[in-house]
């Protein structure tokens, strides 16, 4: 009994050391998480939390965690705000009747810049000028972009990117798709992932079995076309005919892309690695082959493909219990919360 105590509090003072719980930086609205040992030991992860509606404030962090302890990336995780600075996924998106909209904020943007792989989790924000820029400046700078679910449709306000004088659209164009549409019954159906079978030599699948998650199919293109050139599919999503994994297949519905591959270009000529995964709530995540290819996604975003291993675990470091999807608030529980709350 003894030595079983010893090796808990050996593990947790590694975990806490190597960043494991994550900290608030003091006097900052961000959760930041050091590197431990592994072969992302070097390698800076920023995560954007900052949609209103799957708890990115939840798997966000559950996500660093997971990098840090697991794969040794520090990371840091940023929050949409109120004025209180208090993490709030209740922020509306559209000006509501009678009441002046505030717009969004994101503290601590400028961090993109040291960053060598961003995760995107906004949706429809409207964001300052200035954030915005940051933002845009990480976009072209040719370092890997990846986005979840809510990403592809991150910014109500558009952002102030052009190249060669005609407007970057970030779904559309840096992602290969925004978001046009529930492919199925909203919040009522879940998804069964299928692995392309063409591509399940790509490192990005590298070790990924089953994959299910609560949240619908998107669509991401008119329907009688497909994923625009340059992206390449990896897993397409089976609406099913409710939300649970045993569900039957909905044969009303065909399978849509729900995770690809691409690479975008820059003004300046430099391509960036991207991966958009359409799938990603928060209850999502509790897949396990979901969290191995977002994972692996990391790796391939930064050109480590050699460092996938399919042994490496994805499994979740402490706590994690993520509340419904949906904008119920009241009823879901769903509140302003400081940043510690998270970590």
């Amino acid at each position: 009994m003894i030595k079983k105590l010893l090796f808990c509090f050996a593990w947790l003072s590694a975990l806490q050391l190597s960043g494991g719980w994550g900290r608030a930086d003091e006097g900052a609205p961000w959760l930041s998480y050091a590197g431990g040992e592994g072969p992302g030991r070097g390698k800076r992860v920023v995560l954007m939390a900052a949609d209103q509606e799957y708890r990115s404030e939840q798997c966000m962090p559950m996500l660093a965690r997971l990098l840090s302890a697991h794969h040794g990336f520090a990371c840091t995780v940023l929050f949409g705000v109120n004025e209180k600075g208090e993490v709030d996924p209740t922020l509306p998106v559209y000006p509501e009747k009678g009441q002046a909209f505030k717009g969004h904020h994101i503290p601590g943007l400028e961090q993109l810049a040291s960053a060598d792989l961003v995760i995107f989790y906004p949706r429809l924000l409207t964001l300052p000028m200035g954030e915005r820029e940051l933002i845009v400046k990480y976009i072209d700078s040719g370092k890997p972009i990846i986005s979840l679910r809510t990403g592809n449709h991150g910014f109500h306000g558009a952002l102030p990117y052009q190249i060669k004088g005609k407007p970057v659209d970030w779904g559309r164009d840096v992602l290969g798709g925004s978001f046009m549409g529930h492919h199925g019954n909203w919040h009522a159906d879940s998804t069964r992932g299928i692995l392309v079978k063409e591509q399940a030599e790509h490192p990005i699948l590298r070790g990924v079995r089953d994959i299910w998650g609560n949240s619908d199919v998107y669509r991401t293109y008119p329907e009688g076309e497909s994923l625009p050139v340059g992206c390449t599919a990896l897993v397409w999503g089976q609406p099913l005919v409710g939300r649970k994994r045993e569900d039957a297949v909905n044969v009303a519905l065909e399978p849509l892309p729900v995770a690809w591959f691409k690479h975008w270009e820059t003004s300046g000529g430099l391509s960036a690695r991207v991966f958009q995964s359409t799938m990603g709530s928060a209850q999502d995540l509790q897949c396990p082959g979901l969290r191995r290819l977002i994972v692996n996604a990391v790796y391939w975003g930064l050109g480590m493909e050699s460092a996938i291993s399919p042994s490496r675990s994805v499994d979740i470091v402490g706590s994690y219990e993520p509340l419904d999807s949906g904008f119920d608030y009241a009823e879901l529980g769903v509140v302003p919360k400081p940043v510690a709350a998270y970590k």
